[in-house]
């Protein structure tokens, strides 16, 4: 077991990515340095790291979506530094945080494990998410849109439905996933969006989220879009349960469900939003 020494609770670095990256290796999460990059980007006041003995065990980031609502996500601590409040220290630095610049609902995707912390920290649940994992499924003819590659002058449509799904403007986000992630597909009808779709590569496997659209029927024209594009590629992506519609199109296309979330939320309620037009989220760690 690791010996307690002197800890220090600071803001994350660039020179801290390897150390960060580390942990979040240990943990066996999908997330690469090009996110870490990205929370730094979004939210540089607002990432953290704890040092004990001046090596770094314990990352925490926000990430603002405005004034409406933030999320916190990449709370890892080292497993030889584990049980001795690093985790809850992180977690109230980060809250403290976003509390100072006036966030109202700040959010989170729980793990089982991590669920018992976040909820004595006053956390609440919301609802559900479930995370479906397999291989793109052979491609089908596309049926009810014309599905392409992102234009730069599509963001703002992009960004608008985005508000609608989730709530609240995620147009820097979205962005940075289209100009510094893997690939976005649009899905349009007669000139207009009705739905996108965005893979990035992870450390283990390629992620797809946000895939925001407007009917089951769009989503499942951009899924065969990305399987023509990229066939047989395995693919991880997280769902709300309460999407019954996305739920039964990752079934029907071969996926599988590997583990269960839990969206909570501190302070307002989330912003009014609509989950069914939600098909994946962005990431457990950016909602």
């Amino acid at each position: 077991m690791a010996r307690t020494g002197s800890t220090s609770l600071r803001l994350l670095t660039p020179r801290d990515l390897d150390a960060v990256d580390r942990l979040r290796a240990q943990a066996g999460w999908n997330q690469t340095l090009a996110d870490w990059q990205r929370f730094l980007l979004l939210e540089p006041a607002g990432c953290f790291v704890l040092e004990v003995d001046g090596r770094v065990v314990g990352s925490a980031t926000t990430t603002r979506y405005g004034a409406d609502v933030a999320w916190i996500g990449m709370v890892i601590v080292d497993p030889e530094y584990r049980r001795r409040g690093y985790g809850r220290r992180l977690l109230e630095r980060a809250i403290e945080y976003l509390r100072s610049v006036g966030v109202g609902s700040i959010a989170l995707d729980a793990t089982p494990q991590g669920e018992k912390l976040y909820r004595e920290l006053g956390f609440r649940s919301a609802w559900g998410l479930a995370r479906w994992r397999g291989r793109l499924p052979a491609a089908r003819p596309v049926e009810s849109t014309a599905v392409r590659e992102l234009r730069a002058t599509d963001l703002p449509a992009l960004a608008a439905l985005d508000r609608r799904a989730f709530g609240a403007d995620r147009g820097r986000l979205i962005e940075s996933l289209a100009q510094h992630g893997g690939r976005t597909l649009v899905a349009e009808r007669e000139g207009t969006v009705k739905g996108f779709g965005l893979v990035r590569p992870g450390a283990e496997v390629l992620y797809m989220g946000p895939l925001v659209a407007e009917s089951a029927a769009v989503a499942r024209d951009i899924i065969q879009t990305l399987s023509r594009l990229q066939p047989e590629t395995e693919v991880v992506w997280d769902i709300p349960m309460s999407n019954v519609a996305a739920v039964s199109l990752a079934e029907a296309s071969g996926f599988r469900q590997e583990r269960t979330l839990e969206r909570m939320v501190l302070g307002e309620d989330l912003p009014a939003h609509e989950p069914e037009l939600q098909y994946a989220i962005a990431g457990p760690a950016l909602g």
